[in-house]
Order: structure tokens, then C-alpha cells, then sequence
């Protein structure tokens, strides 16, 4: 009896985009050995061992200023070899069963696409997400002909030609090492898109001080299902809204010292 041929998925390159990583960044890497031929890392200038990590695990290593998520994207993009492109953050991990699903998927259809994955958040101290957990979903893998990233400082979201199909196996996020960690990384985020975010007008800006962090709130707590996640879940929630809440805060603030700065320029 002849042997059915075996079909080899099209190469396929992973870009990150990094910056101080070096906790989290050895887990994402090893865990895209035997999925990636090529592993792109963009760095933006990190003070500890972040880029000799990446040296190390045989990643291609390219620095470059910080000029927001979409124009660091393109950058990564356009460094990447091969026309299969997966985008994983620092914080990321691509988990065995995804990395099978993806190699399987090609392998059986080759022809250009963009597919949808789950990225599923995982509380400090865990190793897995919680129970029915079910975050967001976007575009990550993806051939180079029918996306590409978005030039946003803010929103890195693949533009695609066409729908897009979805894989199942998720990607499991771990957004932070510690509570500490986290309400830093929204504390700094937050400043960033208040910086980023087109003008608005005062008065909607202090309407949406009042609902919008209790809304975002019941959001991520009942919406997105944390309140299976236990006091994790709760205090998660809260710190998201926090975040949300003070991204608003800050705008008002940008916002005021704008209207003092053009009243005494008049």
C-alpha cells in the first residue's frame, strides 16, 4: 500500500515587540520553538537582559524608539522572512495545543488567511486561567496578503481583507507577576492613551468620570466571566476599572490644562 504524503505547513514567522521582558520573555520563546522558523524581537530600549534572552533562544534581535503598539507592529512585520505571520506579546504564551492546531491548519490549507485566537488571562501565581474562561479574541496569525497592523499608537488590531476564521486552542496571557505589577502597568498605560487620545469635549469627558469605571466594573467581573475567577477575579476587575477610570481622569486633566493655556495665550 502507498503512503499518503506528508503535508508540510508553509514556513511561518512570530514577531514580539518588548521592552524590560526578561521574566516573562524566556517562557514565550520556548514555547514557540518548533512552531516559528524565524522569531523576530523588537526592542525599545530595555535596561535589563531582555535582548540577550532573545539573542540566546535564536531570535532576531532589532531595536528601535518607542513610537506606539501599531508603528512597533509594522516594524516587526516588515522584518519577518516568510509570508505566515504570528504575532504573540511578551507576556504571551502559545500553548502545545495551539501550536499543534496551527501547524495542522496550515499544513491542510496553505492558501492566504487570517485566523482569530483566545487569549485567556491567567491571575498571579496561577499556571492556568480560570475556570470557563473566555477574555477576547483577535486576529493574531495571519498571511502577510490579507492583513496587517493597524498604524495606531493605540489600537494594534490586524486589518483584514475578508473575514477572518478562528482556531480553538488558546494563548494564555500572564498581564502581570504581581497585583503590584499590574496596577503599575495600567497606571502607565493609562497616561499613554490620555497622551494619545484625540480631543473631547469637557463635558463628556466628566459624564464619563462617573459611569464608566463602575460600568467597565461589572464588565470584566460578570461580562467577561471573573467573577468565576474568585477574589482573583474580583480584585482584577476592580483594577481594570480603576485603570479605566483614571484614563478618564487623566483626559480631563490634559483637557483643562489645554483651555487654561489657550485662555492666557488670548
Amino acid at each position: 500500500m502507498a503512503r499518503r504524503p506528508v503535508t508540510v505547513p508553509p514556513p511561518l514567522s512570530a514577531f514580539l515587540i518588548v521592552k524590560d521582558e526578561a521574566a516573562r520573555l524566556p517562557r514565550t520563546l520556548a514555547a514557540l520553538e518548533g512552531l516559528a522558523d524565524q522569531v523576530v524581537v523588537v526592542d525599545s530600549g530595555s535596561s535589563d537582559e531582555t535582548v540577550e534572552i532573545a539573542r540566546a533562544a535564536g531570535a532576531e534581535v532589532f531595536h528601535r524608539d518607542w513610537t506606539g503598539y501599531g508603528a512597533q507592529k509594522r516594524f516587526a512585520e516588515d522584518r519577518c522572512r516568510h509570508d505566515w505571520l504570528l504575532n504573540v506579546d511578551a507576556d504571551e504564551v502559545v500553548t502545545p495545543e495551539l501550536a499543534a492546531e496551527i501547524r495542522a491548519t496550515l499544513a491542510a490549507d496553505p492558501a492566504p488567511a487570517a485566523y482569530v485566537l483566545r487569549i485567556l488571562n491567567v491571575y498571579p501565581g496561577a499556571e492556568r486561567p480560570r475556570p470557563l474562561a473566555n477574555d477576547y479574541a483577535v486576529v493574531r496569525l495571519y498571511h502577510r496578503s490579507v492583513g496587517r497592523y493597524r498604524d495606531h499608537p493605540l489600537f494594534d488590531r490586524v486589518e483584514v481583507e475578508g473575514p477572518a476564521r478562528r482556531l480553538r486552542a488558546p494563548i494564555h496571557h500572564f498581564p502581570f507577576l504581581d497585583w503590584h505589577g499590574l496596577v503599575a502597568k495600567e497606571n502607565a498605560y493609562s497616561s499613554f492613551q490620555a497622551e494619545a487620545a484625540k480631543p473631547r469635549k469637557l463635558w463628556k469627558l466628566r459624564l464619563r468620570l462617573m459611569v464608566e469605571g463602575p460600568f467597565v466594573f461589572l464588565k470584566s467581573w460578570l461580562a467577561r466571566g471573573h467573577v468565576l475567577g474568585g477574589w482573583n477575579g474580583f480584585v482584577f476587575s476592580v483594577v481594570i476599572a480603576f485603570a479605566r477610570f483614571m484614563r478618564v481622569a487623566k483626559m480631563i486633566e490634559r483637557e483643562e490644562a489645554r483651555r487654561r493655556e489657550r485662555a492666557q495665550g488670548g
